[in-house]
């Protein structure tokens, strides 16, 4: 299969995940009929029956519902229509930035949640924060296997939280995203670092700035369970990025899935900083997405 991407762009793709992108995929269904109003409805009419009160929004033109879940900010997007098993886009940190995968998938029919976990870099109660929510998902009727979402520090849940469930997840997309704590906030490599940060850092880990060197329980030392349950990641590179070094980050977690034979996508731009995060057309990572949902 060949695959056409347009400079700057390097998409290297793996042959597992060429797979997913054959023309013999089954194409998500197409969204059921629904009033959009009647979506966020039945939602809020199943927050209430858990319990739950809620604020009604809007983002990009559609309805936002924002609650607390155990004194924990959440947020759940709706559809105008629902594509049928419900997926959803999981986001991790950073809402409302660079929302242009996000809305292609609202206007897919796709559900977009948020869970925050500010300040916790991953860290098991950041994974206990993702439970609770992915719990509430569950009652509420979406789909088992979120698509993740992960810019910059929002790689550590991500990656951390996945890592947990392998089976409750379709696919993930990190974005110029933290794959080691040590490299940021540590800034024990070529990026700048955080010193505000990486103290808050070591107080959630649970450890000391010499602990630390022996660290090994970020993403990249918990692929494994990943890589046996066959989800496919998409990373997005920004090669000039000082803030988060891909050689100490991306870089590494495309080594290491191949290493052990995981499907991985990696989209490269030259020239980029940390920023911009996403794409201007966001087809390629809404493409990996709906194909990720539908694998076998």
């Amino acid at each position: 299969m060949s695959i056409m991407v347009l400079r700057p762009f390097r998409l290297v793709v793996t042959a597992f995940v060429a797979i997913l992108f054959a023309t013999t995929l089954p194409v998500l269904a197409q969204p059921v009929a629904s009033e959009a109003v009647s979506v966020a409805d039945d939602l809020a009419t199943d927050l209430r029956s858990q319990g739950i009160s809620f604020q009604t929004g809007t983002f990009q033109g559609f309805t936002q519902i924002a609650f607390q879940l155990e004194g924990v900010d959440c947020k759940m997007v709706c559809p105008k229509t629902v594509a049928a098993g419900k997926p959803w886009v999981w986001r991790a940190r950073f809402w409302g930035h660079e929302p242009q995968f996000d809305r292609a998938m609202l206007e897919r029919g796709w559900h977009v949640c948020y869970c925050d976990v500010g300040g916790l870099f991953g860290a098991d109660p950041a994974i206990e924060r993702w439970d609770a929510f992915y719990s509430l998902t569950q009652k509420l009727g979406l789909h088992a296997k979120p698509f993740l979402e992960g810019m910059s520090r929002g790689g550590l849940i991500v990656l951390r939280w996945a890592s947990e469930h392998p089976n409750q997840v379709s696919g993930i997309y990190v974005d110029n995203a933290v794959m080691d704590i040590r490299s940021w906030p540590g800034g024990k490599g070529a990026g700048k670092g955080s010193a505000r940060d990486w103290a808050q850092c070591l107080k959630v880990y649970g450890m000391t700035d010499a602990q630390s060197v022996e660290f090994a329980d970020g993403p990249l030392d918990r692929v494994q369970p990943l890589v046996d349950a066959g989800v496919p990641i998409f990373v997005l590179i920004n090669e000039a990025d000082d803030v988060v070094p891909p050689a100490e980050n991306g870089d590494r977690l495309i080594a290491e899935y191949k290493k052990r034979g995981g499907p991985i996508v990696e989209m490269r731009r030259a020239g980029l900083g940390h920023h911009p995060h996403s794409l201007k057309d966001p087809s390629a990572i809404v493409d990996f997405a709906v194909a990720a949902v539908n694998r076998p």
